[in-house]
C-alpha cells in the first residue's frame, strides 16, 4: 500500500508557500511514503525545534525516508546530515526543482547511491524558481511569492545565507498568476517575499514595488483586495505611497520590519533606518490613509541593549501607533556578527523586556478594537464564522457566512483580540 508524502512546515509564510510547490512537484514525480520537513533558521531555537520535530516524525513514521530542506538545511546541512533519523538533506534551490523530486521518487535504493547532502551555494543563484502556486492559503486569500532572498546583512540575521541574494519575479508573470487566481474565485491576494521592498532591483529598468502594485491593480481590475506582507519602510517608493493614498483595493495594513526603537542599536544591527525615519513613515502613511494600521517586528534584548535603549523600543510602539506586534526575544545565532558581540544581555532580562513589549502591543490592540467597534467593515470570510477586516482585524460571526466572500458588517462587541458581530 502506498501513501502520499507527508509535509511539515516550520517558519514563515514563504516556507508554507514553498511547501505547496513541493507538494505539487513531488506529486508530479510520483513520490510515495516519504516525510518532508521544511525547516526555518531564523533563530537557534528554530533549529532546535526542527531537530525535535524530525525525531518525533521518525517515531511516528519508522519506515519512511525523511527528507529535510528549508533554510536550516541550507545554512547548516551537516547538523541534519549527522542525525540518524534523516535520509537526505536538500537545499532551498534544490527543493524547488522538479529533477530533485524525480530523483527522490526513485526510492531508497537510489538515495543510497547519492550524496546524503544536496545543498549548493545559494549565493550563486540568480533567478527565482519559476514554480508558482495557483491558490495557496485559505479559499478566500491566496499568497503570491514575488521575491526571494535578501541583499542586506543585518547583524542578527542568518536568512540571507539560507535564501541567497535578492531575486524578483517579473511583473508580467506576477500579473498573469493573479489573473488566474481571480478567475478561480479568490477575493484577496497577498504579495510575499523575504525582502519585499527590494523587488525589481534585479529586473530590467529596476522597477519598484509600487510600480508592481500599480500594475496589478490596473491590469487585474476584478481583483477586490490586494495586500502587502512585511516591508522595510525606508525602502518604500513614491508609487507605493501613491497607491496607499489613492487605491482603496490596496488594503490599509502594513507590517513593518522595524526591529528596534533606538538609533545606536539600529546601527549595531546594521539597519538602514533610524528611529525618526520609522515615525515619519507612519505619520506620512496615516495622513494619506487615516484608517491604516501597522504591524511590526521588534527584537528585545539585542546585545548591548541597556534599559534606556529598550525604553526607546517600548516608546516606539506608541510613537508609531503600532497595532500588531511580532516580538522576538533575541537569541544568539551562530554565524552572525551579533553572536560575536561580547555584551550579550541576560536571558531573564530579555524575557522580561519581551513580555513588556507584548503587553504594550496588547494595549494597542484593545485601543484599535475599541475604535473599530460600531463601524461598518468589509470583512473577507476565512471560514463560516471568522473573517478579517481591511486592517486585518479578526471578526467572529454568531451566524455562519459564506467562506471566501466579502461581507459588510458592523461589529458590536469585542472578545479577546477579536471583534464580534
Amino acid at each position: 500500500m502506498t501513501n502520499a508524502p507527508k509535509f511539515t512546515t516550520l517558519g514563515c509564510r514563504l516556507n508554507a508557500y514553498e511547501t505547496e510547490a513541493m507538494k505539487e512537484l513531488s506529486q508530479q514525480a510520483g513520490l510515495q511514503n516519504a516525510v518532508v520537513v521544511n525547516t526555518c533558521a531564523v533563530t537557534a531555537e528554530a533549529v532546535r525545534k526542527a531537530r525535535q520535530e524530525i525525531r518525533k516524525l521518525r517515531r511516528e513514521n519508522p519506515d519512511a525516508p525523511i527528507i529535510v530542506t528549508g533554510c536550516a538545511a541550507q545554512t547548516e546541512p551537516e547538523t541534519f546530515a549527522a542525525m540518524d533519523e534523516v535520509t537526505q538533506v536538500i537545499g532551498n534551490t534544490e527543493k524547488m526543482q522538479a529533477g530533485t523530486w524525480h530523483q527522490i521518487a526513485k526510492g531508497p535504493d537510489f538515495i543510497g547511491t547519492t550524496e546524503k547532502v544536496q545543498v549548493d551555494d545559494i549565493m550563486s543563484v540568480t533567478e527565482t524558481a519559476g514554480h508558482l502556486i495557483d491558490g495557496f492559503g485559505t479559499r478566500s486569500r491566496a499568497y503570491v511569492q514575488v521575491q526571494n532572498g535578501c541583499d542586506h546583512r543585518c547583524t542578527f540575521c542568518i536568512i540571507p545565507y539560507g535564501r541567497g541574494n535578492s531575486r524578483s519575479v517579473p511583473a508580467g508573470v506576477v500579473v498573469d498568476q493573479i489573473k488566474r487566481l481571480v478567475d478561480r474565485g479568490y477575493n484577496e491576494v497577498v504579495l510575499t517575499g523575504v525582502d519585499l521592498t527590494s523587488w525589481g532591483a534585479d529586473l530590467p529598468a529596476t522597477p519598484k514595488l509600487g510600480d508592481l502594485v500599480m500594475r496589478i491593480l490596473k491590469l487585474v481590475p476584478d481583483l477586490p483586495r490586494l495586500r502587502i506582507s512585511s516591508i522595510d519602510s525606508i525602502e518604500v517608493d513614491e508609487n507605493l505611497m501613491q497607491a496607499i493614498a489613492t487605491e482603496p483595493r490596496l488594503m490599509p495594513h502594513l507590517h513593518l520590519s522595524l526591529q528596534h526603537g533606538d538609533d545606536l542599536i539600529l546601527k549595531r544591527m546594521a539597519r538602514r533606518h533610524l528611529r525618526d525615519d520609522a515615525i515619519r513613515f507612519c505619520e506620512e502613511a496615516r495622513k494619506l490613509r487615516p484608517e491604516i494600521t501597522f504591524g511590526a517586528d521588534i527584537i528585545a534584548g539585542f546585545p548591548t541593549e541597556t534599559d534606556a535603549h529598550f525604553e526607546n523600543s517600548l516608546k516606539l510602539v506608541t510613537d508609531c501607533d503600532l497595532t500588531w506586534l511580532h516580538v522576538f526575544p533575541y537569541s544568539k545565532r551562530e554565524g552572525t556578527p551579533a553572536a560575536r558581540i561580547p555584551s550579550q544581555v541576560n536571558g531573564n532580562v530579555i524575557k522580561d523586556r519581551a513580555a513588556r513589549l507584548r503587553a504594550a502591543g496588547d494595549t494597542q490592540v484593545q485601543t484599535h478594537l475599541a475604535a473599530a467597534r460600531g463601524k461598518a467593515h468589509q470583512i473577507l470570510m476565512e471560514n463560516p464564522h471568522m473573517g478579517r477586516t481591511e486592517q486585518f482585524t479578526e471578526v467572529t460571526f454568531a451566524s455562519p457566512q459564506v467562506e471566501g466572500q466579502i461581507v459588510t458588517a458592523t461589529p458590536t462587541g469585542i472578545t479577546g483580540t477579536q471583534l464580534t458581530v
